[in-house]
């Protein structure tokens, strides 16, 4: 006999302890509010937070992983594992150390990001228009992905200065918008029953 998740009850749980922590969700919200703020104000700043924090998480992911690596070297594949770890190593010191040259990359691969996602969007807009009362809204942000794709691209290399940092503070402005709505309507519900 399987046994069916009570999804009901994960939402009354969930619901229930949004409400009694309410206060430290609309902090959360609000201190994310302000970096993205802080962000979007400053997107060269940030794109070069962004670039030495991706490159110390390469940097310390590769020590963590050449470690096990070494633990297990007599596994198959382990010379591939190791230039690997060593690989993700060098990257993270370059992005550390030379932080422009992996903001351009990574640049790039946001461009990538964007068009991937834009004709996916647009494809599933078209594919599914008669079965999806929000196609309009997903074929609209697929163009818009594609148009943020567009000018990123063209405005590169020096694009790369802002896009990514402009990018992360709207979207930490956004997400600290949703946390302090959800956290407002958490107190004004109250507690959920079981």
């Amino acid at each position: 006999m399987t046994t069916q998740p009570d999804f009901e009850g994960i939402r009354r749980q969930m619901a229930a302890t949004i409400h009694a922590h309410w206060k430290l969700v609309l902090a959360q919200g609000i201190v994310m509010m302000m970096l993205g703020f802080l962000a979007v104000a400053e997107p060269n700043v940030a794109t070069f937070a962004v670039g030495i924090f991706v490159g110390w998480l390469f940097f310390v992911g590769g020590i963590f992983r050449a470690a096990s690596v070494w633990q297990s070297r007599r596994m198959p594949g382990f010379a591939w594992s190791l230039l690997t770890a060593v690989l993700a190593i060098l990257l993270g010191l370059i992005l550390i150390f030379r932080p422009l040259a992996g903001v351009l990359t990574l640049t790039m691969v946001l461009i990538a990001f964007f068009i991937i996602e834009g004709i996916t969007a647009i494809a599933l807009a078209v594919q599914h228009r008669e079965h999806l009362r929000s196609w309009g809204w997903v074929l609209f942000s697929g163009i818009v992905d594609l148009l943020l794709a567009y000018l990123i691209w063209a405005g590169w290399p020096s694009s790369a200065d802002w896009a990514i940092g402009l990018l992360v503070g709207i979207n930490m402005l956004f997400f600290g918008l949703s946390l302090v709505m959800t956290a407002l309507a958490a107190r004004l519900m109250g507690p959920q029953s079981s």
